[in-house]
């Protein structure tokens, strides 16, 4: 698998659709959460098609409510970047951390906080497996993401 944006995010971004901005005026919290990719369809083609935080499966936490904020968000240049994100205490040591989901988390369900992007290259300490401690993820210095 590699980095990408989800399809249908960058279609909404395009058309202006509710929810689709990440930036820092939007009203809206961007998120991220882990991903077992043994447990999420990794077929590209089946991916192309999801758009909501309900599409997901093998995702932790798995309410998208608790994802990890993105804070301090900036846009610059087309490159998005944001402050390393801590999770708590991470524990599952049932699950393998393969990958981290960005969502914009609306504040209203699952089947309406958008997917982003899907990240599973350049991230220190992915992948890994939970043992309780404090999982800090360490954005690359260039930004997280560039359009």
């Amino acid at each position: 698998m590699a980095n990408m944006l989800y399809p249908l995010w960058k279609q909404a971004l395009l058309s202006a659709s509710t929810n689709s901005r990440i930036d820092s005026s939007s009203g809206t919290t961007p998120r991220a959460a882990f991903i077992d990719t043994g447990t999420y369809t990794t077929v590209q083609g089946t991916r192309d098609t999801h758009d909501f935080y309900n599409d997901l499966s093998g995702v932790y936490p798995a309410t998208r409510a608790t994802g990890a904020a993105l804070n301090n968000r900036t846009v610059t240049n087309g490159t998005f970047d944001a402050d390393d994100v801590t999770f708590s205490a991470f524990s599952n040591s049932s699950v393998s951390v393969e990958a981290i989901v960005i969502y914009i988390d609306d504040a209203s369900a699952d089947s309406t906080s958008r997917l982003v992007a899907l990240l599973d290259q350049n991230i220190t300490g992915i992948p890994f497996t939970p043992s309780g401690s404090d999982v800090t993820i360490q954005w690359n210095a260039s930004g997280i993401f560039t359009l």
